[in-house]
């Protein structure tokens, strides 16, 4: 089993900036893919950005260029640094760690952007 802990969260004003960290343990060893995901109000969970084992990165449109993803293979942590916050980006984000083909997620942290 992989346990995973967000912080990090909060709220901020448009045009500011949040840095979430995710941190695995339990069973941590294989681990591939990391992301992040964010459920925004009235929408289904969506992918916000993902790392490779090897650093390849995926950014959904919404936050290319504003946000940017990285993972520490030894500490076994992934971080999202979102920049240039907007209203649209409030939502409670995930993350999301894959080992041996099967997925684990954190509880969610909440993101607040006001306006």
């Amino acid at each position: 089993q992989v346990q995973l802990l967000e912080s990090g969260g909060g709220l901020v004003q448009a045009g500011g900036s949040l840095r979430l960290s995710c941190l695995a343990s339990g069973i941590t060893s294989s681990i591939r893919d990391m992301g992040w995901y964010r459920q925004t109000a009235g929408n289904q969970r969506e992918l916000v950005a993902r790392i490779s084992r090897p650093g390849a990165t995926t950014y959904a449109d919404a936050v290319s260029g504003r946000f940017i993803i990285s993972r520490d293979n030894t500490k076994i942590t992934v971080t999202l640094q979102m920049n240039s916050l907007k209203p649209e980006d409030t939502g409670v984000y995930y993350c999301k760690m894959t080992r041996n083909g099967r997925d684990f997620w954190g509880q969610g942290t909440q993101v607040t952007v006001s306006s």
